[in-house]
């Protein structure tokens, strides 16, 4: 689905995008990770058209798409997001995830049927799969800030659910290494504007460069 070779973008001498090359296959979710300053915000400008690269290609299902106007990508089936997961304080634990099915599937059935008994189910089993299922009526602004970072999980997951069923390509960066390893299938990690790692979530947690220069570990 979308192909990334060799992107390079440097600002008054300075190396921002180094030569980054990654693939996004049809359906796939991936992440990209790295410090602050990595270059994640410059190479996701780049693959979104809103920067041009000094060098490197996009491709889009074999469709060379270097440097495209947003809104022309958009036509091409290219959508970007940038707000992070967050979750809505006022509505319960349960209200939440159930809002994250609602507002990606419709509202779907019978008009007559109670907003409150659609995709019950599929809330509750994601509920249960996060630890949040004994909790679920409980407003969402009281839970503990470990607790909104489970239900942001859930959030998260709900995404991914969705995405599996009218399969779409997602290309993600979250700061919440546990989001991260949760639902993506391939991680690529940046340092300083280059590809340090790429490839499954255990593949990238046992990297030792990772390891070292993104998790702060020393051998």
């Amino acid at each position: 689905m979308l192909e990334v070779r060799d992107l390079v973008k440097v600002f008054d001498g300075f190396v921002a995008v180094g030569g980054v090359s990654l693939d996004a296959p049809t359906g796939s979710i991936g992440a990209i990770i790295g410090p602050n300053g990595a270059g994640k915000t410059t190479l996701f400008n780049l693959i979104t058209g809103h920067l041009r690269p000094d060098r490197g290609h996009v491709k889009l299902d074999g469709r060379d798409v270097t440097g495209i106007a947003p809104h022309d990508l958009c036509r091409l089936g290219v959508g970007r997001s940038f707000q992070r997961t967050n979750i809505f304080p006022r509505l319960t634990v349960f209200q939440n995830v159930q809002a994250a099915f609602l507002s990606h599937r419709g509202r779907g059935g019978n008009v007559m049927t109670p907003v409150e008994r659609l995709y019950r189910d599929e809330t509750l089993a994601l509920l249960e799969s996060i630890g949040l299922a004994a909790r679920a009526g409980e407003v969402a602004a009281f839970l503990s800030h470990g607790g909104q970072k489970q239900l942001e999980l859930g959030l998260a997951l709900a995404l991914e659910r969705l995405a599996r069923e009218r399969g779409l390509t997602l290309l993600f960066t979250e700061h919440d290494m546990e989001v991260v390893f949760s639902i993506s299938e391939r991680i690529t990690v940046l340092h300083q504007g280059r590809v340090i790692a790429n490839g499954t979530p255990d593949e990238v947690r046992r990297d030792e460069a990772v390891r070292r220069v993104y998790l702060g570990e020393r051998h």
